[in-house]
């Protein structure tokens, strides 16, 4: 038996330029994820807050005692405490993309057994490059983000 050799190969040429169309897409489809994946981001960060932040007030309520929200913004984490323990019964770290500084409110807060919160304001929040407003009304302790 023979063999025949008629099969080829690519060439060099064909393999770089299927290559380079390749790199060509994944790196526009790299480019168009990233404000998806910041956005992605903020939007866990503040889902998580607003749980965490009605768990509190919940907890106050509930168990008739103040509860502190205390916000750590060179270390990237904030946390719920009672008057009663210092040790925070939730903790919770955040993303370094993420900047929490005082607006009108410190980066403390204290919720009364009544659910009340002690001060009202707001909390100014960055997120790659949107900013956000984090506002407590007076009163029962109501709040709301927005984008600015």
């Amino acid at each position: 038996m023979i063999m025949k050799t008629t099969e080829k190969g690519f060439t060099l040429i064909e393999s770089l330029l299927v290559l380079s169309i390749f790199l060509t897409i994944s790196s526009v489809t790299v480019i168009t994820i990233k404000p998806q994946y910041e956005g992605r981001e903020a939007e866990k960060f503040f889902t998580q807050l607003r749980a965490d932040i009605l768990y509190g007030q919940q907890y106050a309520i509930s168990h008739q005692e103040e509860v502190t929200v205390i916000f750590s913004a060179l270390d990237h984490y904030y946390y719920l405490r009672t008057s009663y323990n210092l040790q925070p019964f939730i903790k919770r770290y955040y993303s370094e993309n993420i900047t929490v500084s005082p607006g009108s409110l410190p980066l403390d807060f204290t919720f009364s057994p009544s659910g009340m919160i002690n001060k009202f304001g707001s909390l100014l929040i960055k997120s790659g490059s949107r900013y956000y407003r984090l506002t407590f009304q007076i009163g029962e302790g109501r709040f709301y983000v927005v984008e600015e």
